[in-house]
């Protein structure tokens, strides 16, 4: 009985002693609340005050739990009032507390407090590594705005260490995310330390532009600082705005601003240095508090051995009892588990048929989706690429003639964009085929470039091209696929680079029994890619970040179809990144050496096997319902001296071949009234010899055998080129007797 009477004593005693602890807890963070408010009121003194009082009851207390937080609080305050020293030990005692406990994103917050204040004692690669240490943890466990925070430190020390471009481009990968997540004083921040560091650019690289984008930078600042009260930042922002004004040769302003600066700076150090002394006096009674309460300590050590005895018989009894309720319930629990367990597999069951079906309507959807949108796009491209063919004809000026091979190959490249989109899962599943055609390499990097060149020049970029000139002047491949990869790499590289350099380098690997290997790096010094999106950016529609597809814009696609296309190429991407420094994306691939010579002899002007004399005075009947398409087609006949007659629908085709005589007719499929598969049924109903070549923007993939029962004799997807239009418009006539000619 008297055992029972001491334990009930004991556990009495044990509970009051834990409501004590809590309560204490509770008060420790009411100051911390109180200290929180007063650094937003700007009263120093009273957040050093209600910190202190935490601190004090932090000391007798054994929940450590609040410990670490608290004095990271502490540490950041100081390091508010340019206190950097105090700041340093107070952030190394925070760490002691941080390293005994397991938040992990406190320590990398702690880690990028002393990186902080390490750059602000000039202890530069200490810093950088407390910086590293920070951002490794917010890459593994970290949110976007957390690594915000270790760019905006990184970026301050590539500042104090000289390095004005690599400080600029980590507070460009900084701001949009302060953006996104409403943090406004960093944002203010790091627009105001990007301004100071584009008139320190301006110093390296005298250059007007950077002024001017100092000065747009400076008054993004200055609206969210007045918006929110940032004092301490509008006292900077007068300093800024006097260099600015320097530069500008505006020395009123400069005379302005700077009396401004010195006399709130001066009240501002006043209210800092009123707060640290108030601090010291405090730190003062602390020290003595602290050498009471150890001697009371040890006082209580005493007691607590003489009752734990008492305590740990009381404990085992009380554990065996539980431990013996626990297996009675949990054996009663288990086979309720295995009954629900049961009902669970069956309705998952059923969840998936469900999602089976949803899936297959949802891959159904998007098939037919895909080739609604792609004859939309490809009916307007046709008219593109058909008068850009045209005005090339028309002998056009120099200047006029790159324009419109620009405009040819950027339609071609487009053209080869939408059938990849279209081809993604197949490029997966290889059935997609690589074409192997000649062609000249160095021609085929330059198109490229040109078509990218005014992208480059409205971000500041300077493009280069160092290539290798031992690289055989004729090889076979795919040029389409290559001009695919090299435009999407490349205009990443642009659209992520500002006022920097885009460096395309070819090199030859090796060369024998004709086929050579080629390595191909694409480098920029832009924004950089974190090494967590570095796994995910090549994935389908997949970015570095939400912000950066807002700031930047783009579809994520680009670099998901680099990937699938040099893994059909044989070849396989790599990447190498870092932020703030800039990006090198690399492949290497191989390719057949072309026999074919230069020089041309064809007298007879025959290319793609089309003798174009036999083509002349032929008859053609055109059905079309578009108009632009019908005058683009006529001309490009009419051109080669075709006689040609043009019907709007099927109904109308099929009239005119009954009152006339045609050698071939280029027939649409999606028309008014009848389609251009029925109408070719009708026909082939009277007339069974007359070739019919079907002339349409419909996808043309594993139906061709549907167009052939038809009746078709050949099928030419449009947009087209030109040649391959006459090859195959001569191969069908061919294939019949030509009458003779009057």
């Amino acid at each position: 009985m008297k055992i029972w009477v001491f334990a009930l004593f004991l556990t009495a005693f044990d509970c009051y002693s834990q409501q004590i602890e809590q309560d204490s807890v509770q008060l420790i963070q009411n100051y911390q609340a109180e200290a929180r408010n007063a650094i937003a009121q700007q009263d120093f003194d009273e957040a050093i005050v209600q910190l202190n009082h935490a601190n004090k009851l932090a000391v007798v207390n054994s929940d450590h739990s609040f410990k670490e937080s608290l004095q990271l609080e502490i540490a950041e305050l100081h390091y508010f009032l340019h206190n950097y020293h105090k700041a340093n030990s107070e952030a190394d005692i925070a760490l002691d507390y941080i390293d005994k406990g397991k938040n992990d994103i406190l320590k990398a917050h702690a880690f990028n407090l002393k990186g902080l204040i390490l750059t602000q004692l000039g202890q530069l690669v200490e810093a950088e590594n407390y910086f590293k240490k920070a951002e490794v943890i917010y890459t593994n466990q970290g949110t976007e705005a957390q690594r915000a925070d270790v760019l905006l430190g990184i970026g301050m020390l590539q500042h104090k260490n000289g390095k004005i471009t690599d400080a600029i481009n980590y507070y460009n990968a900084a701001i949009p995310v302060f953006e996104e997540n409403n943090n406004w004083y960093q944002l203010a921040l790091s627009y105001l330390n990007k301004a100071e560091a584009l008139v320190d650019l301006n110093e390296e690289q005298p250059l007007l532009t950077n002024i001017t984008e100092a000065t747009a930078t400076l008054e993004k600042a200055t609206a969210i600082i007045d918006q929110h009260s940032f004092t301490k930042l509008k006292v900077r922002s007068y300093r800024i705005g006097s260099l600015i004004a320097l530069r500008n040769g505006d020395l009123a302003a400069v005379e302005r601003n700077m009396k401004l600066y010195e006399a709130k700076n001066d009240s501002l150090q006043q209210v800092y240095l009123q707060a640290i002394t108030k601090g010291i006096e405090i730190d003062a009674s602390v020290n003595n508090l602290t050498e009471i309460i150890e001697e009371q300590r040890m006082d209580i050590d005493k007691q607590q051995k003489s009752i734990n005895f008492g305590r740990m018989t009381t404990g085992l009894s009380i554990a065996l009892i539980i431990i013996l309720s626990l297996l009675t319930l949990s054996l009663y629990k288990n086979n309720n588990l295995r009954a629900k367990a049961n009902e669970l597999l069956q309705d998952k069951n059923i969840e998936l048929q469900l999602a089976k079906e949803k899936a297959e309507k949802a891959s159904l959807a998007k098939a037919q989706f895909l080739s609604t949108i792609t004859h939309e796009l490809r009916t307007p491209l046709y008219a593109v690429t058909g008068l850009t063919h045209l005005l090339l004809e028309e002998d056009p000026k120099p200047h006029q003639k790159e324009h419109l091979n620009s405009l040819k190959f950027s339609g071609e490249y487009l053209l080869s964009l939408i059938n990849n989109i279209l081809d993604l899962n197949k490029l997966e599943a290889n059935k997609v085929e690589i074409e192997k055609t000649t062609f000249s390499l160095k021609k085929r990097i330059n198109d490229v470039l040109i078509a990218l060149k005014k992208s480059a020049d409205d971000r500041k970029n300077n493009l280069h091209l160092e290539f290798d000139e031992t690289i055989p002047d004729r090889l076979v491949g795919d040029p389409l696929k290559l001009s695919q990869i090299l435009i999407n790499l490349i205009g990443n590289s642009v659209k992520f680079t500002q006022n920097g350099d885009v460096v395309v380098r070819v090199k030859k690997l090796e060369e024998n029994n004709s086929k050579v290997a080629l390595h191909f790096e694409i480098e920029d010094n832009g924004v950089g890619i974190s090494k967590k999106k570095q796994k995910s950016i090549f994935e389908t529609f997949s970015q570095a970040s939400l912000q950066i597809n807002r700031k930047f814009g783009g579809t994520g696609l680009g670099l998901s179809i680099v990937k699938n296309l040099l893994e059909l190429m044989g070849s396989k991407i790599n990447l190498e990144s870092q932020l703030g420094k800039g990006s090198k994306f690399w492949f290497n691939i191989n390719f057949d050496v072309s026999e074919e010579v230069k020089e041309d002899i064809n007298p007879k002007n025959i290319i793609y096997d089309v003798d174009y004399v036999a083509l002349e005075n032929r008859k053609i009947l055109v059905v079309e319902d578009n108009k632009i398409n019908q005058m683009i087609t006529r001309k490009i006949l009419e051109k080669n001296k075709m006689v040609c007659m043009v019907a709007d629908n099927g109904m109308d085709a099929i009239k005119l071949v009954k009152e006339n005589e045609f050698d071939v007719i280029l027939m649409d499929i999606h028309m008014p009234g009848i389609s251009g598969i029925e109408a070719t049924q009708k026909i082939r109903a009277f007339n069974k010899d007359l070739p019919i070549i079907a002339l349409t923007a419909v996808t043309i993939d594993e139906n061709l055998d549907d167009f052939y029962r038809a009746g078709f004799n050949e099928i030419i997807p449009k947009p087209f080129k030109t040649e391959e239009f006459f090859e195959k418009i001569y191969r069908t006539i061919a294939n019949k007797t030509f009458p003779v000619n009057s």
